[in-house]
């Protein structure tokens, strides 16, 4: 699913009447539709709708709103925030079409006037912001700035037609002053930028986001962005498997890490890559944490990796006969959990990846084992001809470029794009709104995720996972890697939804993988959820 500009799908929308003679009217029919659907589905005890619209489109997607949700035997309201003789072409059309024997309508063309509002916005059990959408430039000006600090006092749910009214489409910014307060957001046919990288919904930016298809063809919807999402990728895992399946057929994970006294981060990623359905998982880790390692559940295989004065794993189990006994028979390589710095560690992991064409998951002290040394990675990776996926946290990240954390916070997109491109990998720069970097220089961004998962083990379990799903698509990487966040965000969200917050470890993400698997992102209107857990 492609992420467009406000222009592109002004273009998109354009194309679609131009090029494939689907009627301007008729997208808004179905926009309206689709926003009815949606309050029905979301708020199915729903008695009384009070529709907030501008004289723009937007405002005509709420009159079809209106419509709808009057047919499906609803009580509305309708509030025209402007002057009648404002609406233009198809809003005007869909004013028009209002029955006003049915539905009560309100005009409110004065500041003076929205006090008067309170009344009917507190009788009614949802309100709609169709005021203004991916077209508007901040900031809201008239009757629509009284009527937002008015929705800040009202304690109704509130749901917005594409956009929460105030708000850029374009920007990438995780808050918008001036913009109206949102429950849940319908958009159609695509998600714009920030419907995926602003806090819209809720208190906490993790309220629904629905994009609902209207009737534009796939052929009409083009975007120089870049961007995808994340969760449209998790396709490739919805498929069951095939009845006469055997493990081979899901590939081999081999983790690489640990230390002497470091045996849960390994532990943790190689119990999440089989818990994501590799067919085969082997630990190999120092001697002194082997049994350890091994309790973490009986489905893992172990293997010895010798030890430096230190604890950590040595260098000498990079020789070409200690890596050619290692490596036989695996599929993919992840290394870095737990394994430090100390010692010969580090140059044990720039010896492992320059040595073998195998498939790299690379983590942790295995990316901080390239400091000052990131052009190996693109030696490695031989312009991007092997796969190789990093999965930096933000100071990771810093310590790679040479920059401070802030700094790549304040770049994040530029940052990952750059890097993927430069050194020919797959970059997954974790964090708010994780971004998925792949070597052509697309970027794919995750919806997936909460604020449980900023605790010990989250970024272990996120190895395990990648290293799983690379194990099972070798040939289609970028799906893979798409889907393995995207399921590793997911999993929290049902781990945090079924317990709290502070209370869920990162084995309890692990514990709720199966939802994440069994999940599906359409909705009974066939509206895609692409932000907020759909349940029920």
């Amino acid at each position: 699913m492609k992420i467009l500009t406000a222009a592109e799908m002004g273009a998109a929308d354009r194309a679609t009447a131009d090029r494939f003679g689907v009627p301007l009217r008729d997208l808004m029919e179905r926009a309206g539709a689709s926003v009815a659907s949606f309050v029905c589905l979301r708020y199915p005890r729903a008695l009384t709708v009070c529709v907030l619209c501008g004289t723009g489109n937007n405002g005509g997607d709420g009159f079809v709103a209106a419509r709808s949700l009057l047919a499906a035997g609803i009580r509305v309201r309708v509030v025209l925030l402007g002057e009648e003789s404002k609406l233009k072409g198809i809003a005007a059309d869909a004013f028009a079409r209002l029955d006003r024997s049915t539905i009560a309508i309100s005009l409110v063309t004065e500041d003076g006037a929205v006090a008067g509002l309170r009344s009917l916005l507190d009788g009614s059990d949802v309100i709609l912001d169709a005021v203004v959408g991916t077209g508007f430039k901040p900031p809201l000006r008239g009757v629509a700035v009284a009527v937002r600090e008015l929705l800040t006092e009202i304690r109704k749910p509130v749901m917005a037609v594409d956009l929460p009214s105030g708000w850029d489409a374009d920007s990438v910014e995780p808050t918008a002053e001036g913009a109206f307060r949102a429950d849940a957001v319908v958009t159609f046919t695509a998600p714009k930028l920030a419907h995926l990288f602003g806090h819209l919904t809720g208190s906490n930016g993790f309220g629904p986001i629905v994009v609902a298809p209207i009737g534009s063809p796939d052929a009409a919807v083009e975007s120089a962005t870049g961007m995808t999402w994340t969760g449209a990728s998790k396709r490739i895992f919805e498929t069951p498997r095939v009845i006469d399946s055997n493990k081979g057929m899901y590939g081999h994970v081999l983790l690489v890490g640990g230390a002497a006294g470091k045996a849960g981060a390994p532990s943790m990623a190689s119990l999440a890559a089989l818990r994501a359905g590799a067919g085969l998982v082997t630990a190999a880790v120092p001697k002194s944490i082997l049994s350890t390692v091994a309790l973490i559940t009986p489905e893992l295989m172990t293997t010895p990796l010798e030890e430096d004065a230190s604890g950590a794993v040595a260098l000498m189990n990079a020789s070409p006969e200690r890596l050619e006994k290692l490596l036989k028979k695996i599929s993919v390589i992840a290394v870095g959990p737990g394994i430090g710095t100390e010692g010969e560690a580090s140059a044990f992991v720039r010896q492992l990846v320059a040595s073998t064409d195998l498939p790299l998951v690379i983590d942790a002290d295995g990316l901080n084992a390239f400091k000052g040394q990131a052009s190996l990675l693109k030696d490695a990776s031989r312009g991007g001809a092997r796969t190789i996926v990093l999965t930096p946290h933000p100071g990771e990240m810093a310590t790679l470029l040479g920059m401070t954390t802030k700094e790549v916070q304040a770049e994040r997109l530029n940052l990952a794009r750059k890097f993927a491109q430069e050194h020919g990998v797959t970059l997954v720069l974790k964090g708010w709104r994780t971004l998925v970097a792949h070597p052509n220089g697309d970027v794919a961004v995750n919806t997936t995720g909460n604020p449980s998962m900023a605790k010990g083990g989250s970024g272990d379990i996120l190895t395990g996972i990648v290293a799983a799903c690379l194990a099972q698509e070798k040939s289609n990487v970028r799906d893979a890697v798409n889907a393995a966040v995207y399921l590793h965000g997911l999993a929290a969200d049902f781990a945090a939804h079924r317990m709290d917050e502070h209370t869920v470890l990162a084995t309890d993400t692990v514990a709720h993988l199966s939802d994440a698997f069994r999940y599906r992102t359409l909705d009974a209107n066939g509206a895609e959820w692409v932000c907020g857990l759909r349940l029920g």
